[in-house]
């Protein structure tokens, strides 16, 4: 099965879920302005922090050239952001306390997140704070309430044979063959990490596997080393690296599977195994006709924009 890479700002959740299971970046910030639109300005923490997210939720690491022209695209996004924000703010649209706190509980739901601590050391691990997290939520829920406002927009009505197409070409090859629930927890090295500070967490990892090995209980092993495992859900097997296709092969639920990376440890924990069947085009139709609908309603929305910037003045200093 190919890889996807993840349309920007198509769905907030489906973008961020990936990132919590991903490294730290060692991107160094310097907040500097890099454009202003009209009376706003947009810095390089805010580029970069956007970029990391796009990064970790595609899980690749572009090299030096892809990555100037993945700034580039993201830059062209936020600017893109900041316009539509503007005329939501000329407009009166706003996001109350009590609808983000409402809307952060849907996505810890969504993402399996037990609580505001495990959101904390999750998002850490990607260089975004609660804070950061709920403004991105906020502005997402703006877009969309804009979107209905500016242009009238309702939901598409989608044809059955595109949604057949779509269940074509995706539901049917990620149903197929087995399937593993994987959990992960997340030792990152600090950037720039000393010997003595890569050791530390080394064995960290082998304290808990340690603990886990002797007979505790995994729940256990991991609160005494104030650890939280962020879960993955079901994921084909043949679509994980080879390595670690083949080093979950060798794992009974319950068991867990110690990696090194660059930047630190991970624990992988197989929770479940279970045969892939495709989901039945019945059941996957509601879902691919709200896909396809927000697509076609983000289309519209990208068009109005380019309203927006021909009126804006916008200067671009990356």
């Amino acid at each position: 099965m190919k890889k996807i890479i993840p349309l920007l700002l198509v769905g907030l959740a489906a973008c961020l879920a990936p990132m919590l299971a991903a490294g730290p970046g060692h991107a160094e910030i310097v907040d500097r302005i890099v454009a202003v639109v009209n009376d706003e300005i947009i810095t390089m923490s805010e580029l970069d922090q956007m970029t990391k997210m796009v990064q970790a939720s595609a899980g690749v690491q572009p090299k030096s050239k892809e990555s100037q022209a993945l700034k580039r695209e993201m830059l062209e996004a936020l600017i893109d952001r900041k316009l539509a924000k503007g005329e939501a703010k000329r407009r009166g649209i706003t996001i109350t306390d009590k609808e983000l706190d409402l809307a952060l509980e849907d996505f810890k739901k969504k993402n399996r997140i037990p609580d505001d601590a495990a959101l904390t050391q999750a998002l850490a691990k990607s260089g975004i704070t609660i804070k950061e997290l709920r403004q991105q939520i906020s502005d997402q829920i703006q877009q969309e309430r804009l979107v209905f406002i500016a242009l009238g927009a309702k939901k598409a009505e989608i044809p059955e044979a595109e949604v057949r197409k779509y269940y074509d070409m995706h539901f049917k090859e990620a149903g197929g063959g087995n399937q593993v629930r994987l959990q992960v927890v997340n030792m990152p090295l600090p950037p720039d990490a000393s010997a003595g500070q890569k050791e530390e967490i080394k064995k960290k990892a082998e304290a808990v596997l340690k603990d886990i090995r002797l007979g505790g209980s995994l729940q256990e092993a991991l609160g005494k080393h104030s650890l939280a495992p962020q879960d993955l859900g079901f994921i084909n097997q043949a679509d994980l690296a080879p390595q670690l296709g083949e080093l979950i092969g060798k794992l009974r639920p319950g068991e867990v599977a110690p990696i090194q990376t660059p930047e630190g440890f991970q624990l992988v924990i197989l929770v479940e195994k279970r045969s892939g069947k495709p989901r039945s085009f019945e059941e996957a139709a509601p879902e691919i006709r709200n896909l396809l609908s927000g697509q076609a309603i983000q289309k519209q929305f990208v068009e109005w924009v380019k309203t927006l910037r021909e009126k804006a003045h916008i200067k671009i200093m990356l």
